[in-house]
């Protein structure tokens, strides 16, 4: 009997039951994520020294735009902490409860790290910018230059902290890639000197002029470009927690590739979400060329999958439903990813 099914017959083993994933790409990955553990903690203990330094300084010389770099520095070794938690917990291997692992645990903990640059170190100095302009206190010149050599052993030591993760970047096959652990800590290094760099303009002005307002637009503005990096931050990582797709590229690769199988006459719909670093669901409706004994279409289904997740390692969910329904409702498939039987 050679009949094309004409109701929904869904191929639903996923590919990672099939091996998917290879033993050197999970090795690869493994690499890849002991590299971004030993840059988070470069990060951590650069952030901790200079954290308790800051406080030191901020406290001895009484200024605004140093105490709001030392809630800078204390919310980035917050920050780490959480990294390295996603970290860890992202690797758990999938149970019963969650079928399809804790890869998604990386997107939570980015997104508590960037709620954390947002409160603790954006709001933070804000105020303390404010505050500094409502007050009429005087700092002594001894304080002063205490804070400015604070401020350039931490430029250093910040500098050396994000010298290593462009270093890491640069190692790395793809970059920074979509590694929400590597880019917090990228774009924390990088605002770190930036800001390091504003509260030593704003010092150096205040005790040169003796305008406390310098300092306190110095400290205003650290604030501020905290603010801005979290809410970058914090909007990818929502993105990718409440379910993102994967490049447009990258979709239509697959697309072609399904395309191209002998035994499919049309992609109807397409539909993926990346769940972890190395994780990706890859789900499609299909129309079957006509021809094929029912019997077969399994085996066929299981030859496809396993195509796909050899040609890209990190689709190890893939899901086939034979139907002849309409696409679903969201589904981006491209027009032109059509074979003629």
């Amino acid at each position: 009997m050679t009949a094309k099914p004409s109701t929904e017959q869904s191929s639903s083993i996923p590919a990672s039951a099939q091996g998917a994933p290879s033993e050197q790409a999970e090795r690869h990955e493994s690499s890849k994520d002991q590299e971004t553990k030993t840059t988070v903690w470069v990060a951590l203990a650069a952030n901790l020294v200079i954290a308790l330094a800051k406080v030191v300084g901020g406290l001895f010389a009484g200024s605004p735009a140093l105490l709001s770099e030392a809630a800078h520095s204390i919310a980035d070794s917050m920050n780490e902490v959480f990294l390295l938690a996603a970290l860890r917990r992202s690797r758990k291997p999938a149970d019963p409860q969650h079928p399809f692992g804790y890869g998604k645990e990386r997107f939570f903990w980015s997104l508590l790290a960037a709620v954390g640059i947002f409160v603790t170190g954006g709001c933070f100095s804000v105020f303390q910018g404010i505050e500094a302009l409502r007050s009429e206190s005087s700092e002594t010149t001894t304080g002063y230059i205490v804070g400015l050599v604070v401020l350039g052993v931490a430029f250093l030591a910040e500098g050396g902290s994000l010298v290593r993760a462009l270093w890491q970047v640069r190692q790395q096959e793809g970059g920074v890639g979509s590694d929400p652990a590597l880019r917090t800590v990228i774009a924390e290094d990088g605002t770190a000197v930036l800001g390091v760099t504003l509260a030593m303009i704003g010092m150096g002005l205040h005790m040169t002029t003796g305008e406390v307002a310098y300092e306190a637009a110095a400290s205003v503005g650290i604030g501020l470009l905290l603010i801005a990096v979290a809410y970058r931050l914090g909007k990818e990582a929502r993105d990718q927690l409440i379910g993102e797709s994967v490049d447009p590229e990258l979709r239509t690769e697959i697309a072609h590739f399904l395309a191209e199988q002998p035994e499919i006459d049309r992609v109807a719909s397409l539909l993926t979400m990346r769940l972890g670093m190395d994780s990706t669901l890859v789900a499609a409706r299909i129309d079957l060329a006509p021809g094929h004994d029912s019997e077969v279409v399994e085996l066929v289904m299981e030859r496809i999958k396993s195509g796909v997740a050899e040609r890209w390692p990190q689709a190890d969910q893939v899901f086939l439903d034979v139907t002849e329904a309409p696409p679903l409702p969201g589904a981006e498939v491209d027009p032109n990813v059509h074979v003629q039987s």
